[in-house]
């Protein structure tokens, strides 16, 4: 899977995000929107180099109803995200091994599980943007960075009816519990339970990939466990939100990590979240 995108185009200082829709907007910039699909592109390579297939998610994190009708934008604008997508993908020779995601996020505050919607609210709410990036055209739908149970129910059910296939991806703390104190164990066995059309599967992102615990973790969860796009740092969130420079760990512990998630645990994606680049990526593929 993709690394960091949002974090790197922070970092630019050519580069300015949106208040309120962070890299969405970008799409419409010639000159940031290129400095964009570039670092897509840099990801995409990598794979292609080592001949495998590629996920990548459109810049839709912080595009929903509410969002989008408070600003300035086009109402389009998760359907135009998957076309920008698509014009990136459509560069590559080998663009079937490339599938795009269409990204969702909570309503409000991805590290506050108090301020999550209950099921009901979450599948009324979210079914407007995941109806665009249906329209747009994505592979499948995946919701990230997801701190409370209730919403995340919501979401599935809305991603339910929507036909496509689809994932969802939690926030846990260093203990390997999403934020809210559910296990992820039990998270998985709600949603499953929860839906006729379950998720193709689970995963975490935004953690380091030590806060998953797996020897923790109940035997059981890793059937249906398939992906994690981990943090550069070791901090935990609250500590990398009011971090004032980028911290990250070394490549090299990330990566040992990583491939022990893949190699002892079955988890079969692999990609970064934030202060992750394509260093990351590579370390992955090169062991």
């Amino acid at each position: 899977m993709e690394a960091a995108i949002v974090e790197q185009l922070r970092r630019s200082s050519d580069i300015h995000l949106h208040k309120t829709l962070v890299n969405a907007p970008l799409i419409y910039e010639e000159s940031s929107g290129k400095v964009m699909a570039q670092l897509y592109q840099n990801y995409i390579d990598i794979a292609n180099e080592n001949k495998l297939p590629f996920l990548m998610l459109t810049p839709t994190w912080r595009t929903n109803k509410s969002r989008v009708f408070d600003s300035e934008m086009s109402k389009n604008i998760n359907i135009d995200a998957v076309r920008f997508m698509k014009d990136i993908r459509d560069s590559n020779s080998n663009k079937k091994a490339i599938k795009i995601g269409g990204l969702i996020g909570c309503k409000n505050d991805c590290y506050r599980p108090e301020e999550g919607l209950n099921a009901a609210e979450a599948e009324t709410f979210h079914a407007w943007q995941i109806d665009q990036l249906k329209q747009g055209g994505v592979d499948f739908l995946i919701a990230q960075t997801l701190p409370f149970l209730e919403e995340a129910i919501g979401i599935a059910k809305a991603m339910e009816a929507s036909g496509l296939p689809y994932i969802i991806s939690f926030v846990i703390d260093r203990k390997g519990v999403v934020l809210d104190g559910t296990s992820l164990y039990d998270a998985v066995c709600k949603i499953d339970a929860a839906t006729n059309r379950n998720p193709l599967g689970y995963m975490v992102n935004c953690a380091y990939p030590s806060f998953l615990c797996p020897s923790q973790q109940p035997k059981a969860l890793f059937s249906r466990f398939i992906a994690y796009q981990a943090n550069a740092s070791s901090l935990d969130q609250c500590e990398l939100d009011n971090a004032d420079e980028l911290q990250v760990d070394e490549v090299a512990d990330w990566g040992e990590i990583m491939l022990t998630l893949h190699r002892s645990y079955g988890i079969k994606m692999l990609g970064g979240c934030c202060g992750t680049g394509s260093e990351h990526l590579r370390y992955i593929v090169d062991h």
